[in-house]
């Protein structure tokens, strides 16, 4: 646990965070003294933690949905983004999912589109339309969430996930040079085997386990293994030397 005032006052956005990472995420920025607008998804469940409805009423927290897959869906973010802050501190790009598992010579045209847009294409958007309000952040700094797969290649019928995950992290380092003299630094972190809802949907238990064995500290990730990556990253006191780098976070699953 981080000290509680280390983003005390700071404006943090983080996408994706409706459940497992991206909630964890949003749930330590906030207990570090952050305000935090936690993006949902399509839409606001009537059901949150006690965490997050107490950060709500007490307007240390702003839910907002956005569809990434709809036209105009990251703007919608954006202008939400815009309307509550007047500069943006921290942006965690995390929306994304694997949509599904598609053999190579199966894949639809549809679903390559979908998996592009939700893990590659909204990463750029969402940069884009951020940088702005970023400008006038103290230390800004951006945090890409990329996977495991984007170095290993990952399992069959991850091939689009893995490559647009892949996009990102070498994008990441691009904008880090480019960015760097305007003070905004940018890193990632790539999680291994992490038990959320994303490996619930689309690995099996068998495979899970078999994955298990293989990680040199015995045990898959969780998301509170992964979230404190994130605020290493996105903190100046902590990374402020730190750019274009990406932080994996497996266990020993790969060691290179």
């Amino acid at each position: 646990m981080y000290h509680p005032a280390l983003f005390k006052g700071m404006n943090v956005v983080v996408t994706g965070a409706g459940r497992g990472i991206g909630l964890e995420v949003a749930r330590q920025f906030l207990d570090c003294g952050a305000r935090v607008l936690v993006h949902v998804g399509r839409t606001i469940s009537d059901t949150r933690p006690d965490f997050l409805e107490s950060a709500v009423a007490e307007g240390r927290a702003f839910l907002s949905a956005a569809d990434f897959l709809a036209a105009g869906g990251v703007e919608t973010l954006a202008e939400e983004v815009r309307n509550r802050f007047d500069g943006l501190d921290v942006l965690i790009n995390n929306a994304g999912t694997m949509v599904g598992r598609f053999p190579a010579a199966e894949l639809s045209d549809d679903a390559y589109r979908t998996i592009v847009q939700l893990n590659q294409t909204s990463v750029v958007e969402m940069t884009r339309a951020m940088l702005p309000l970023l400008l006038k952040g103290t230390h800004p700094a951006i945090v890409n969430t990329v996977s495991i797969s984007a170095r290993s290649g990952g399992s069959a019928g991850s091939s689009i996930y893995s490559a647009t995950k892949a996009f990102v992290a070498t994008y990441s380092k691009a904008l880090a040079r480019e960015l760097a003299p305007d003070g905004i630094r940018v890193n990632c972190v790539s999680p291994g085997t992490i038990s959320t809802e994303f490996h619930e949907r689309y690995s099996t238990p068998e495979k899970l386990e078999a994955t298990r064995k293989s990680i040199p500290l015995g045990r898959l990730g969780t998301a509170e293994d992964c979230a404190p990556a994130y605020l290493f990253l996105a903190s100046h006191p902590l990374s402020g030397y730190i750019t274009g780098q990406v932080l994996e976070v497996n266990g020993g699953q790969l060691i290179f």
